[in-house]
């Protein structure tokens, strides 16, 4: 009781009319300094002094925790001249760092030319043509591994046309989590994290995140979701043992990491809407099934697990067919 009475101030009310949205110049300004929600219900036996909240990504204006990497990385190109009158800009993308580029891009007026794998979301390809990108579609049998392949054969023949923030190997996409992530996190917990949780695609989030939360306290447990195997439906997630590993990625950094299963993943999702009135993507609901498995070992703590967007962007998958079916 105690230790409830201690967090209590973690909690707050309704937002006061003084309180509401900041203005801004441009939508870019935007990005970050999202909420925490405490996950109250979906919780399968933690102990009561176990607080676990979620760090709702699909508030930045792209959707998605990638519109932070995706801005880091234009500014560094912006900054060291990479990026320039002329280019266009070019990566390769499962979806969501995807849609935050084709956002910053027409904010910005650059072109934007994307490789996505042909079978992500439909919501997603009409999100980023919607921002006025071009989405080029590689094998879908191949997953995030052959976008990476044909994005790298289009900058092979044409360098000068293309600006390639390249989101596996940019140590920007970690830094961008480093500078913003990570400290959101320590100032809206007033330093009491004791877990952090998320799942891993291109290893950034996690990366730079736990380097920053290590150095305010090293005992700050560091956990990633990945998908149990190779063939899985989590849209945005790696296998790492079966995939091109990002040079941004060093495992090494990572106090545990869990396979889950893409089942158990899709069930989250459907528990945290209806239970919590939350909806968000397969890899938050991955996200989740570890944050819990890691809660269930502890008597007290607080941990803090990403939901890196909302789910709205998969109603036409797998995901959500899935669900049809049951009901």
């Amino acid at each position: 009781m105690a230790s409830r009475l201690a967090h209590a101030r973690f909690f707050a009310g309704p937002t006061a009319p003084g309180e509401g949205p900041r203005s801004a110049p441009s939508v870019l300004q935007l990005i970050g300094n999202t909420p925490l929600v405490e996950l109250r219900r979906v919780r399968d036996g933690v102990a009561p002094d176990v607080r676990i909240f979620a760090k709702i990504e699909g508030f930045n204006p792209g959707g998605s925790v990638k519109d932070r990497p995706a801005l880091r990385m234009i500014q560094e190109g912006l900054r060291t001249g990479r990026l320039g009158p002329g280019k266009t800009i070019l990566d390769s993308t499962s979806g969501n760092t995807g849609i935050a580029l084709a956002m910053i891009g027409a904010a910005l007026g650059y072109p934007v030319e994307l490789v996505m794998p042909a079978n992500v979301s439909r919501e997603r390809k009409q999100v980023v043509a919607a921002f006025g990108a071009t989405a080029i579609f590689s094998d879908p049998l191949e997953g995030s591994d052959g976008a990476i392949r044909h994005c790298r054969t289009m900058l092979a023949a044409d360098p000068e046309r293309y600006f390639k923030p390249d989101q596996y190997n940019n140590e920007a996409n970690p830094l961008a989590h480093y500078e913003t992530t990570g400290p959101e996190i320590w100032r809206q917990t007033e330093g009491r994290v004791t877990h952090f949780v998320s799942g891993i695609g291109t290893g950034g989030t996690i990366m730079g995140t736990g380097r920053y939360l290590k150095e305010q306290n090293p005992a700050v447990q560091i956990v990633a979701a990945e998908p149990e195997d190779a063939f899985h439906g989590l849209e945005g997630l790696k296998h790492m043992a079966s995939s091109i590993v990002p040079g941004i990625y060093h495992e090494e950094e990572l106090d545990l990491k869990l396979g889950i299963a893409t089942d158990e993943a899709y069930d989250m999702v459907y528990r945290l809407g209806r239970e919590e009135g939350t909806l968000v993507g397969q890899s938050c609901g991955a996200a989740h099934v570890a944050a819990l498995r890691v809660a269930r070992t502890l008597r007290e703590g607080t941990i803090v697990v990403l939901f890196a967007d909302f789910g709205d962007r998969y109603l036409s998958t797998n995901l959500w067919l899935g669900w049809q079916r049951q009901t």
